[in-house]
């Protein structure tokens, strides 16, 4: 059996990638797959917290987090494909407004 301990270091790593995929990288699409890893990795503590406490209240909350983060990836890539088609680039520094 792994321990707990074990777990909630892996979330922490994963949510510390996700937080330095989200501030070091400009392209929209690898802040979406950043943001998208910091909430998987919150997922993951949720998960450890509840298997330890014998609950299933903590998975509970994960189905409706992965429900919230399927459709904020659906609402954020047709919002991509938008701004790509008329910005032609997916850098945000360059997507300063949003004007045609």
């Amino acid at each position: 059996m792994v321990p707990t301990s074990y777990y909630i270091l892996l979330s922490a790593l994963l949510f510390t990638l996700g937080v330095a995929g989200v501030l070091i990288r400009r392209n929209a699409l690898v802040l979406f797959m950043s943001v998208e890893l910091m909430l998987n990795s919150a997922n993951l503590a949720l998960v450890t917290f509840a298997m330890a406490r014998q609950d299933i209240a903590g998975q509970m909350v994960v189905f409706f987090v992965i429900v919230v983060a399927a459709a904020e990836v659906a609402v954020g890539l047709a919002l991509l494909v938008a701004i790509f088609r008329t910005k032609q680039t997916t850098d945000v520094d360059e997507i300063h407004s949003l004007k045609g």
